[in-house]
């Protein structure tokens, strides 16, 4: 039986021992409740799983609730959109940043420690920044920021934690549920944040909605893992590892900017064509928010489940099976999206339509690409190698896309009319698609080295101690 002797400091320690005791010594052995690939029972396991999902629920729907009330906050604070894009931006490079910290903590300390402390901290600076007046923008942007530091102590963290409990297709099945918890999450904090906001008439109060179910699972009773200290440089830079993260760069540049954006821009687009009012005073019309959050929630769910059930069909006929089908995810998707944004002007059902089915592709991903990253590394090190592709994912990825977005619409926009408000904004869209076939190509490479990768990381055997 495996079990774990770190007593809960750092190191796994595994041994083998003995079979079970036997009544007299005589007989079969007394029968153990079924435990899992990490020596926790299976019971214990799940269970953690459930927690770690639905504290993911929560951390999406904190990050993309500012989104869904975007028109509200520019409104109030009176900015322009290359000052609203800096609200994603600097939550992402925080995020970004301290990632590889948590990462390293992650891999050499208590992870439920690390973890609560983050959810606490989390919960405090969203809750201040439901209290900023409209004078101090900067301090909305201060919170915005430190907000990632809880963020990144959890997101870092919490895949490993899976990792470590179960393996093959179980571990798949469960990543699916934990990144259930991210389309799912989103969308509920575009609709959450827009019917807070419409029956407060404040959008503060959109921010202040989630917290006693944040501070509620603070006590995270979920069991610890810990691992040793070597990691090898070369499984880290590993080519699929490194290929595979620059392709998740590109879901990450796309979905951070249709995740801010996206709102926003079908609001300008009913302004444009007459069927919405434009945005005087708050509270403004979200009713886009709310629909682009259904949308995100049910297409997150028809993503994930697709990417991971045609990875498990693919893998009968190839190994190559998880880069072939993120390739075809985002390069089915760019097309979509070209002409949802291009549609905008002319069918709001057909925009809709074609958003439906462009985030559909775009999330068979999310899943899959976790499940490549934990197994071309040795379990001792995915703390480290989940911090590293947060980092060059979000550094070239969301934490740019937003502003990019915004900048690029400010300086395409030739006036302060609502024609050039939607033009400039749809044209700067429009780098989205280019974006994702770019993305596209670098799931393909992968597929040339992800047989080779995954053989060293199985087979991996450490030098020295």
């Amino acid at each position: 039986m495996l079990s774990d002797t770190s007593g809960g400091t750092s190191g796994f320690q595994w041994h083998v021992s003995g079979e079970g005791p036997t009544d007299n010594g005589v007989g079969s052995p007394q029968p153990e409740e079924e435990e899992s690939a990490s020596g926790v029972s299976d019971r214990r396991a799940k269970v953690t799983v459930i927690v770690l999902c639905y504290i993911n629920l929560l951390n999406y729907m904190d990050r993309f609730t500012v989104a869904g009330v975007l028109p509200d906050i520019e409104q109030f604070f009176s900015i322009s959109d290359g000052k609203s894009g800096l609200l994603q931006t600097v939550f992402i490079c925080s995020y970004m940043f301290l990632a590889p910290l948590f990462g390293y903590l992650g891999d050499r300390c208590n992870r439920k420690s690390i973890m609560c402390v983050g959810i606490f901290f989390w919960s405090l600076v969203t809750l201040a920044s439901s209290f900023i007046g409209k004078e101090h923008f900067w301090a909305l942007l201060l919170t915005r920021g430190l907000v990632g530091v809880g963020e990144a102590s959890y997101s870092t963290i919490a895949p490993t934690i899976i990792a470590d409990l179960f393996v093959k297709e179980t571990r798949t099945n469960m990543l699916s549920i934990f990144y259930f918890a991210i389309p799912v999450g989103s969308g509920m904090g575009y609709i959450v944040g827009s019917k807070v906001n419409d029956v407060a008439g404040d959008w503060h109060w959109a921010l202040r909605v989630r917290l006693q179910h944040q501070t509620s699972h603070s006590e995270c009773f979920f069991s610890e893992l810990n691992v040793s200290l070597y990691f090898p440089l070369h499984f880290c830079c590993s080519p699929s590892f490194i290929l595979s993260t620059f392709g998740f760069t590109t879901v990450a540049f796309v979905t951070g900017s249709l995740a801010l954006w996206a709102p926003a821009f079908l609001f300008r687009a009913g302004v444009f064509t007459g069927e919405k009012q434009p945005c005087l005073k708050v509270p403004c019309d979200n009713s886009d928010s709310v629909i682009f959050g259904i949308i995100t929630v049910v297409t997150g769910i028809l993503g994930v489940a697709s990417g991971v059930q045609a990875s498990k069909k693919l893998r009968t006929r190839t190994s190559r099976a998880d880069p072939l089908v993120c390739a075809a995810g985002l390069l089915l998707a760019a097309p979509f999206l070209y002409l949802s944004i291009m549609f905008a002007q002319a069918s709001t059902v057909a925009t809709y339509v074609f958003i439906f089915l462009g985030e559909t592709f775009l999330s068979m991903n999310w899943a899959v690409v976790a499940d490549m990253l934990l197994y071309v590394v040795i379990p001792t090190r995915r703390s480290t190698a989940e911090a590293f592709q947060i980092v060059l994912s979000h550094l070239l990825g969301d934490a740019i896309s937003p502003y990019l977005i915004g900048v690029v619409s400010d300086s395409i926009k030739k006036s302060d009319s609502y024609m050039w408000e939607f033009r400039s904004l749809q044209m700067s869209l429009l780098l989205c698609s280019f974006v994702a076939v770019v993305g596209g190509a670098f799931f393909l490479a992968t597929a040339l080295f992800i047989e080779q990768d995954r053989h060293l990381a199985e087979n991996y055997v450490p030098s020295g101690e």
